[in-house]
């Protein structure tokens, strides 16, 4: 069973688990589109991306670590040669990136309706994707791993998070040339602000219920402290 079939029958209580995580060939698109720019050549086919980050979790499942892996052992599993990987990942670290984006929801920008409505967009995100890390065991597994390899989290930080909290970064800017928030408080120390709590039961304090309705009451707690 593929890492996709395994999410499609997944009970009816694992809505969470189903829409943050392995639903890898509908993400691998998004995963593509987030890689930056590629190697000018023929266009990229989507089905061969997604075969090849199914193998990678297959591997991962079967029992391989981060380590163990290599281009070579991905490309047999995939049915391809190493030169097909190669064009569209630089080496082994960018595609285990893309694999994260493949078992999360991708980031989207902001739609700048209001700071309020923004800001709980993005923490809700961030809810479901404690939800997501919480009951898939192959997300955990992979996330685990990466954060043991110094080298590869640094590139998961600058090419994932980074993304993230530019997005954080650009609201709180908007908000405060619209006059919603303060202007005088430092950017960064606002979005810790809004972000802190719920990276603190999603990471820290993982037996913490993340509830319906927890980015809208922090959002509505925080901004009491921060508008103009």
């Amino acid at each position: 069973m593929t890492a996709r079939d395994a999410a499609l029958t997944a009970p009816d209580g694992a809505t969470a688990a189903r829409d943050g995580a392995l639903a890898v060939r509908d993400a691998a698109l998004a995963a593509r589109d987030c890689a930056g720019p590629r190697l000018p050549g023929r266009p990229r086919s989507a089905a061969v991306d997604a075969a090849i980050i199914e193998a990678t979790l297959r591997l991962i499942e079967e029992g391989a670590t981060i380590g163990e892996l290599s281009i070579e052992g991905i490309a047999r599993e995939a049915g391809v040669g190493k030169a097909t990987v190669y064009r569209r990942w630089s080496g082994k670290d960018a595609l285990l990136i893309d694999v994260v984006r493949s078992l999360e929801e991708p980031s989207r920008p902001a739609l700048g309706v209001s700071v309020r409505d923004d800001l709980v967009t993005i923490l809700e995100r961030m809810r479901r994707r404690g939800l997501a890390k919480r009951s898939s065991a192959l997300l955990r597994t992979v996330l685990t791993q990466m954060h043991a390899n110094r080298k590869l989290w640094r590139a998961y930080e600058d090419h994932v998070i980074a993304a993230r909290r530019e997005v954080m970064y650009e609201v709180l800017r908007r908000a405060m040339a619209n006059g919603e928030i303060r202007d005088d408080l430092d950017v960064e120390l606002i979005a810790d602000l809004f972000t802190g709590p719920m990276l603190s039961r999603t990471i820290l304090h993982e037996r913490k219920a993340l509830p319906e309705g927890l980015a809208e009451t922090i959002v509505d707690t925080v901004l009491k402290g921060v508008r103009t």
